[in-house]
């Protein structure tokens, strides 16, 4: 999953940042004011923007406002210090999804963060079943029937987005831009590398495959 931060204080963005990298394997990208927020988001695919309200160049507000009114539908979890009850409600007709009130603790946050993107996708459960595979987006555990399955981080990146989108077709560039950041040079064949190490551990002698390839197209997970 990506995440777009937009929040000028960089120590607290820095914080969230590292996070939302080491403990949830998130790609994550940063702005510090309000028209490279909205450059950034207008330009990439994200599965979640974490938004601070009061911001240089305009605030998160009307940045969010913008989105909305061009059809962007990304799930966005406002960062503010007021606390009083009109101007939440405020945010939330808006277009917000929910709020964090500074400060905060990160482990809600990230908390909070996982459920925005499980909503946005669909997918309310932290449990993603595919068949007979079961994808514990907590833990990040993967067992199919009574077998746990060990994936190296990326792997279990991957799998992850295709069990969001279970049954779609997905392209190599929309799993690529779902799962490295902007800074990612996106010329080469991981994403056939790690593929195809999906398919060994989850197969492993079974008859049923997960993940299909479909040519010149991408790849869907399905029973």
């Amino acid at each position: 999953m990506r995440v777009l931060i937009v929040e000028d204080e960089s120590r607290l963005a820095e914080n969230i940042a590292r996070s939302l990298r080491e403990i949830a394997g998130y790609a994550v990208d940063l702005a510090a004011d309000g028209p490279q927020g909205l450059q950034l988001a207008s330009r990439n695919a994200y599965d979640l923007i974490i938004l601070d309200l009061m911001l240089p160049g305009f605030d998160g507000r009307q940045l969010l406002v913008q989105l909305r009114e061009a059809g962007q539908q990304t799930p966005v979890l406002i960062l503010t210090a007021r606390d009083d009850k009109e101007s939440l409600v405020t945010l939330l007709n808006s277009g917000a999804d929910d709020y964090l009130t500074k400060p905060f603790d990160l482990g809600e946050l990230l908390a909070r963060a996982k459920v925005l993107i499980r909503r946005g996708k669909g997918q309310p459960s932290p449990l993603l079943t595919v068949g007979d595979l079961q994808i514990n987006t907590v833990d990040h555990t993967v067992r199919r029937g009574e077998r746990a399955i060990t994936l190296t981080a990326m792997e279990y990146r991957v799998l992850e987005y295709l069990a969001h989108r279970s049954g779609a077709v997905v392209s190599k560039s929309e799993l690529l831009e779902h799962l490295y950041d902007y800074n990612w040079e996106k010329f080469s064949n991981v994403i056939e590398v790690y593929i195809s190490g999906l398919r060994r551990k989850l197969n492993d002698g079974k008859q049923r495959q997960l993940i299909h390839t479909l040519r010149n197209q991408g790849y869907t997970l399905q029973e």
